[in-house]
């Protein structure tokens, strides 16, 4: 969702800024637009389309300037034109604003400022709170950081907002609520944006702004103060992540490399956590919370997309192995019931940026009715990360693909750790068994590139399916929400219509949609529901479906009743997700491929979703 990008200090601010819109266009977009102070007013450039777009329109510009806002815009109020793309000018032109977020009490505040003579030039929200800073100013007098506070106060909704002022060119002001902003510090120079992506190249040290907060940027002082004016101590952290990370390194898609890095970001999901010859666990962020798990009276997943599919996952591993009730909902469906949560409950918020909003608003729910709160997610610092009591890192390096897939096995890999370790507290899970699972979960990053070994296999498979404009996933137990997560990969990124069920449910609607033209997809490795797959796979193939079927290597049955087999090695029941749905994750890339698709920047997607 919308990527911001600033910058004020001794270097060139455009080639800067630009840069960073590329590195955020991972995040979707729809539009990207830039300002800079130059000769004493600030040039605005913007336009539809993508960051190149932009470029091409500037040309030969010379840009020359020490500070700068940049914008990737994702649309919400108002079709994406150049009009409506950020930044956005006041009514005297003296100000420009960038703004993620959603300002929802913009109605009314447009009609009021309209009134008084304001006339705007786009549908966006965002114009209508440059307007408002302005008009505040005019009236009262105030300086601009002043004013900023007032509009933010009457202001309902998310934000975060960079402004720069035709009367302060050497000044940028920042603020957010609900929306990410972090601030890089160099020396004699800053850095903003809405993920440490754009900084990284240039300074790992970072401020996280907390909701709220107003910073101050100037070319020698940064100054954080509270709602109330009291000034912040600046809490500076060290950014993980390393520029390779976030680059493609040879692959021709992040995805495609974000799908070969799994057997390491799983192993990183590990390390540390696996001690004494599998002997115990160890998670150091839930340190002193695993007596509120083992005593809780019921477990509630939350999260949105893919990570709800981890979720369910998770919900499987914690019942099997920890014997405790579970209950997974949509963080956005969550938040708008009532729902009834005890004290006793242990709410586990699941998010690869930390950043989503509809979780974060779950959380703030459940914190207000006593539930402890725990984290999952990837990003370090995120909001999420700071709105919960403790939690786990993923520490499965950045994600830049907008369809995951290392998140996805790195989450399932933190939970099933987490559901190993309490199992074991609890005394629900034999000795055995967990030494099992810790030599599965030990082995999967081997496994896993043999399963990648395979993927000209899975390639020749996608080609034969482009044709199809409708998929079925199947699968039993702990393989439905790898049916749900596998077609909504191929969904995401290919335009195909696709559906997940579990598979003993395809009698009762889906069978109906069995003919020919539909491809089914089996998720059917040898477990406890291998006979019942076969008995659907059979009834499939009598209505003449195709089918290809993910099998556990050396199965010779189901390699004669079926079209098509993918095989993985055998794992523990529990864990085989995290080998199952790799070949979902390749056929999925190679069919949108084949297609033509933008598989990084699938059409109307954000990678974060950071608004309602």
């Amino acid at each position: 969702m919308c990527g911001i990008v600033g910058y004020l200090g001794r270097r060139e601010a455009y080639p800067l800024i630009m840069k960073g819109l590329k590195r955020l266009e991972y995040r979707g977009y729809d539009s990207a637009g830039i300002a800079v102070f130059q000769q004493n007013k600030l040039n605005v450039f913007k336009k539809k389309g993508k960051v190149a777009d932009l470029e091409q329109a500037i040309g030969a510009k010379d840009l020359n300037a020490q500070a700068g806002i940049g914008h990737t815009r994702w649309a919400t109020h108002g079709e994406p034109n150049d009009a409506n793309a950020h930044p956005h000018l006041s009514g005297d032109k003296k100000l420009a604003i960038i703004h993620n977020g959603i300002i929802e009490n913009y109605a009314a505040l447009k009609k009021r400022l309209e009134s008084k003579g304001h006339r705007f030039l786009s549908e966006t929200d965002s114009e209508v709170l440059v307007h408002f800073i302005e008009d505040i100013r005019q009236e009262t007098g105030e300086t601009l950081e002043d004013a900023v506070r007032i509009a933010l106060r009457e202001v309902v909704g998310a934000y975060a907002i960079v402004l720069m002022s035709e009367d302060h060119p050497g000044r940028l002001i920042a603020a957010r609520k609900g929306s990410p902003l972090v601030i890089g510090i160099g020396k004699d120079e800053y850095f903003l944006a809405s993920d440490a992506t754009p900084i990284v190249e240039y300074t790992k040290d970072v401020i996280y702004l907390n909701d709220l907060e107003i910073a101050v940027v100037t070319a020698g002082e940064l100054r954080i103060t509270a709602p109330d004016k009291t000034e912040k101590p600046l809490f500076i952290q060290k950014v993980e992540l390393e520029l390779e990370a976030i680059e493609k390194g040879g692959y021709p898609h992040f995805m495609l490399k974000e799908i070969f890095g799994q057997p390491k970001s799983i192993a990183d999901s590990m390390r540390g956590r696996i001690h004494a010859g599998n002997e115990s666990i160890q998670l150091g962020g839930l340190t002193g919370y695993f007596d509120r798990l083992a005593d809780a009276s019921r477990i509630i997943f939350i999260g949105c997309g893919t990570s709800w599919h981890a979720g369910l996952v998770a919900e499987y591993l914690f019942e099997e192995l920890a014997r405790v009730n579970v209950e997974v909902e949509y963080a956005s469906e969550f938040r708008y019931r009532n729902p009834v949560i005890h004290p006793g409950d242990v709410v586990i918020a699941i998010s690869q940026s930390g950043e989503t909003a509809d979780t974060l608003a779950a959380i703030e729910l459940a914190k207000e009715n006593g539930a402890t709160i725990l984290g999952v997610c990837n990003a370090v610092g995120s909001s999420i990360a700071r709105a919960t009591h403790a939690g786990a890192y993923l520490h499965a390096g950045p994600e830049i693909g907008v369809a995951s897939t290392k998140a996805f096995t790195s989450q399932v890999t933190v939970l099933a750790l987490m559901a190993i370790a309490l199992g074991r507290r609890k005394g629900t899970l034999p000795d055995h068994t967990f030494r099992e699972l810790l030599n599965g979960l030990q082995s999967l990053p081997g496994q896993i590139e043999q399963v990648l070994r395979n993927s000209d296999r899975i390639k020749e498979i996608g080609y034969i399916f482009t044709y199809a404009r409708n998929f079925i996933y199947l699968g039993r137990g702990v393989h439905f929400p790898v049916a749900l997560e596998g077609a909504l990969k191929l969904k995401e990124i290919s335009y195909i219509h696709a559906e997940g069920y579990p598979a003993a449910e395809m009698k009762h609607g889906p069978i109906a949609l069995i003919d020919e033209d539909m491809p089914v997809i089996f998720i059917a490795t040898r477990d406890s529901s291998y006979e019942k797959i076969v008995s659907n796979i059979q009834e499939v193939k009598a209505r003449k479906g195709r089918v290809i079927a993910i099998v556990t290597e050396g199965d010779q049955l189901i390699k004669t009743l079926v079209d098509f087999t993918i095989e993985i090695p055998w794992t523990h029941e529990m864990i085989s997700p995290l080998l199952s749905v790799v070949p979902l994750q390749l056929l999925s890339y190679y069919i949108a491929v084949m297609r033509g698709r933008n598989v990084d920047q699938p059409r109307n997607l954000a990678k974060s979703v950071t608004v309602e």
